[in-house]
């Protein structure tokens, strides 16, 4: 029998939530989607050794600092995981810039100039931008540019319909994190699949998407569980870690479609200015502390980037 990860396939692009060479040659995603937590996993990835070892020597004789050398290793990275994916690999903007349009604008320009200085277009990358009011301004310039984005960190509809106003290629509305505020708030300890609020979350955002004609890309992400993923089989694009990979790998159970354009549900358009936009993230406290705490984290995972290639540099 056909296992839950090939039947997913066949309706779901899927994703891999991960950084490291290993992975992404043992489960042939079609994407892949990367993050300063990520990359901090690659370095501790053995295949990956070689190159950092390379990138880190190269960085050094052209008297890069360590924020540089991370900048051109994230890249070297991401240039690395184009040759074995068929589709985009996901490249992130400092979370530090995530309330600074122009500076993000700029940094995604140096990404994707250093990924053309290794021979690697920009239709093989998506700029990964947070979800705040400034970042989805950048993302609507950027692709303006041709450079498509992936707007991340996505809580809720009012970033979602902003980023789809924007013409933003893909965005990452984030299940797990979602349903982790819930439980906390709620006292839960678990959710069945079709109540759990992170999974209602993408849901409902698939369906404004598809009731409105919107051509943006809905890439589920951060699951605590394989239920969480077969409750959005059909979804445009999930990304999905290494371990729940060979979960449904080795599950062989019937795989139902539960999201389908033919489904969607014919809602009206709504009209997201900044003001709104503004409003109804100040009145979803879910939204607004995760969002927060997103960036912190991805920031926090991107100066011990720096932090672990200085100390490399320093060992040469």
């Amino acid at each position: 029998m056909t296992n839950a990860l090939d039947q997913l396939r066949g309706m779901t692009v899927v994703v891999a939530d991960t950084g490291e060479v290993e992975a992404v040659k043992t489960y042939k995603p079609v994407d892949c989607t990367t993050n300063p937590s990520l990359v901090l996993g690659a370095l501790k990835d053995p295949a990956s050794g070689a190159l950092i070892a390379r990138e880190i020597k190269a960085g050094q004789d052209a008297g890069l600092s360590a924020e540089g050398v991370t900048d051109v290793l994230t890249v070297a990275i991401g240039a690395e995981l184009t040759a074995l994916v068929p589709g985009r690999v996901s490249t992130e903007v400092d979370a530090c810039l995530s309330f600074d349009t122009a500076a993000s604008i700029a940094r995604a320009q140096d990404i994707i100039a250093e990924y053309a200085r290794r021979g690697i277009g920009k239709e093989r990358i998506l700029i990964k931008l947070a979800a705040t009011w400034e970042g989805i301004r950048a993302a609507e310039a950027l692709q303006k540019e041709g450079i498509d984005c992936n707007v991340t960190l996505i809580f809720s509809l009012a970033q979602a319909i902003a980023s789809a106003d924007a013409d933003a290629f893909l965005i990452s509305p984030f299940v797990g994190r979602i349903t982790d505020w819930y439980k906390k708030a709620e006292g839960r300890d678990s959710y069945e699949p079709d109540e759990d609020p992170g999974v209602k979350s993408v849901r409902e955002i698939y369906d404004y998407y598809k009731s409105n004609g919107i051509d943006t890309v809905v890439m589920g992400a951060s699951f605590r569980n394989s239920g969480q993923i077969k409750a959005l089989a059909g979804c445009d694009n999930l990304t999905i870690a290494p371990k729940l990979l060979d979960e449904l790998e080795n599950d062989t159970a019937d795989l139902p479609r539960l999201l389908s354009p033919e489904n969607a549900s014919g809602r009206a358009p709504i009209t997201m200015d900044e003001a709104t936009f503004r409003w109804e993230m100040n009145a979803d406290p879910m939204a607004t502390e995760k969002l927060a705490e997103g960036i912190r984290n991805f920031d926090a995972d991107h100066k011990k980037l720096i932090t672990l290639v200085a100390e490399r540099m320093a060992a040469k």
